[in-house]
């Protein structure tokens, strides 16, 4: 965002006149005011009107606060559990014991690095089979003793490479989302950044999902739409648009329970302000989820999933439109459909 960048710039000149102000004899607290009033108009203005693949590339954004920032803002005496006790440990995804509010959770974040030797180390932020086999087994336990599971999105993905392969990544997501769905116990996700393909939507199956307000989650990034559908990456503006990847999006979907709002300029410029909107959406969701009696919990997340999207049965009459007697329209049996044989042809298959 060129825009973004030059905001950017004129945010260090004030630091700039900040640092120099504080020099005897030098008085700048007026200029400094005057921009200080025109960096927030300008950005108010900018942020009201993002497109789709802007807040993607805000949600990509290095500076973002990652989940061990949340983790460590918002919970007390966060005890990580590793392994899968099957190939190792994976360190793109983090599992642990945590009190919240006062609450023992069990808490289970995808987590990118900053830098070039911690990026290797968690992989870029894309979990391997053992990470989600790991996420299985802290949700188990959490079952077990009866703790809310917390869940942390934040990836571009599963580690697509032949490690992945070679040790079963699909059946490790296929996995985690039988457990999830069928977990007693309350379970909340909550999109930090960004939620790619079947790597977010592993740890993503819960009873309420919470986004913030720029971050984006899909099915597949917009260069992966753009490269299938249009064979060209320039496409993946295109893409994102059509994917409804944004938090407004998916909440008049209905995918999503709630937007968590952000510092204007995004999550990045104000991490303790970010911290204190999730923590209070968190506070406020889990309290409801354990009100709630386990029978009536799981019964209502297999219906929240059961319910997504709309199908139907092939030669079946659609129930979502206008019946014949209030349309005026010839009975069915008259008409010739898709489904029917066209006018004059026989029903019976050729023979060879």
């Amino acid at each position: 965002m060129s825009n973004e960048r030059n905001l950017d710039l004129l945010e260090a000149k004030i630091e700039e006149l900040r640092q120099l102000n504080s020099i005897d004899g030098i008085d700048l607290s007026g200029e400094i005011a005057k921009l200080e009033t025109k960096l927030v108009a300008l950005r108010r203005e900018l942020y009201a009107s993002l497109s789709d693949w802007e807040r993607v590339k805000i949600a990509r954004n290095p500076k973002r606060p990652y989940a061990l920032d949340y983790i460590d803002g918002m919970f007390d005496g966060f005890y990580e559990l590793h392994g899968d006790r099957v190939i190792g440990d994976d360190r793109a995804l983090l599992t642990g014991l945590a009190s919240f509010n006062g609450q023992t959770v069990m808490v289970v974040a995808q987590q990118k690095g900053r830098s070039t030797e911690e990026n290797q180390e968690r992989f870029f932020g894309m979990p391997r089979p053992q990470g989600y086999r790991k996420a299985v087994r802290a949700m188990k336990m959490a079952e077990r003793f009866g703790f809310p599971v917390i869940t942390f999105i934040d990836t571009p993905g599963a580690y697509p490479g032949v490690e992945s392969e070679a040790t079963n990544i699909g059946g490790a997501i296929a996995e985690s989302l039988l457990v999830m769905s069928q977990l007693r116990t309350p379970i909340l996700s909550v999109i930090i950044g960004e939620g790619g393909s079947g790597g977010a939507l592993a740890i993503g199956l819960a009873d309420r999902v919470l986004m913030l307000e720029n971050a984006v989650y899909t099915v597949i990034s917009p260069e992966g739409a753009a490269a299938i559908l249009w064979k060209e990456k320039a496409k993946s503006v295109e893409a994102a648009t059509a994917l409804n990847i944004t938090a407004d999006h998916l909440s008049d979907l209905g995918l999503i329970d709630a937007i968590v709002a952000e510092p204007l300029g995004g999550a990045h410029k104000d991490f303790e302000q970010s911290i204190q909107a999730l923590e209070a959406s968190l506070t406020e969701y889990l309290g409801e989820l354990v009100s709630i009696g386990i029978e009536d919990l799981v019964a209502a997340r297999f219906e929240r999933y059961r319910s997504i999207g709309r199908y139907r049965e092939l030669g079946k009459q659609r129930t979502d439109v206008p019946s014949e007697e209030s349309t005026g329209a010839e009975p069915a049996s008259t008409q010739s459909t898709s489904e029917d044989p066209s006018p004059g042809s026989s029903e019976e298959t050729p023979s060879e």
